[in-house]
């Protein structure tokens, strides 16, 4: 897919129409990006799976590491009207990420990416990319390849924080069972070194299919097994 707008140049001028609340409001281009260093992903649409499944969930995750690899915003764009982005932005419970609705799909359309989906029932829809724009000029741009399906293996929000030069904070899951001291030592020892996890309940059956595991908690870090409340704590001091 070869955009009409490339790197080094500006964003289309487009004045998106945007509904807060009861109030209808006219939100420029100017007003995204001038004087800021943004970051735009642009997908196929609301509620679609791996949009939703994601792509957006991705973004909302690490954006305090884009922040702080020097991001101001970060935009969501998406050919669908305002109620549908809103609507889509509540479900996702995404905060932080601006919801950019490019209704009649001009933003897009000016950008060279545009795409048929009728066959999908679609319409015109965006093809999925994501960008850093700088006040207003394209710095770097990943586009998915045109192939069969729904690409998405460059616009997510790794590729582009590993582009910035940020670090991911690591991805913990802790499998643990109601009343374990040591399960409570672990996330003690998360809260206090201000990091976030997921915590799964745990059974015999799924202890036993764990690698050398037959107590609680067990941590997996960044998809590895690294053992116990002590090793935990062992990890975070070595950090």
């Amino acid at each position: 897919m070869k955009p009409a707008i490339t790197e080094g140049q500006r964003v289309p001028e487009v004045t998106f129409r945007v509904r807060d609340g009861a109030t209808w409001l006219d939100v420029t281009t100017a007003d995204l990006f001038a004087g800021k260093t943004v970051v735009v992903f642009s997908l196929p649409g609301a509620f679609t799976p791996t949009c939703s499944s994601s792509h957006v969930p991705r973004y909302e995750e690490l954006y305090d590491a884009l922040q702080d690899a020097g991001v101001d915003d970060v935009l969501c764009v998406s050919v669908n009207d305002t109620f549908v982005m809103n609507a889509w932005k509540e479900d996702q419970g995404a905060d932080r990420v601006v919801f950019v609705p490019d209704g009649n799909g001009a933003f897009t359309q000016a950008m060279g990416l545009l795409v048929d989906k009728s066959n999908l029932g679609f319409g015109p829809r965006s093809w999925r990319y994501s960008m850093l724009v700088k006040d207003g000029v394209i710095e770097k741009m990943f586009i998915e390849e045109e192939v069969p399906g729904d690409p998405f293996s460059v616009s997510d929000a790794d590729t582009m924080l590993k582009y910035l030069g940020g670090k991911a904070p690591p991805d913990i899951t802790l499998f643990t069972k109601p009343g374990c001291s040591h399960c409570e030592r672990a996330v003690a020892a998360l809260d206090e070194a201000g990091l976030e996890w997921d915590e799964l309940p745990t059974s015999p059956r799924i202890l036993r299919s764990l690698p050398g595991a037959r107590t609680t908690p067990q941590v997996f870090i960044d998809g590895k097994h690294i053992g116990g409340a002590d090793e935990l704590i062992a990890w975070l001091a070595g950090r």
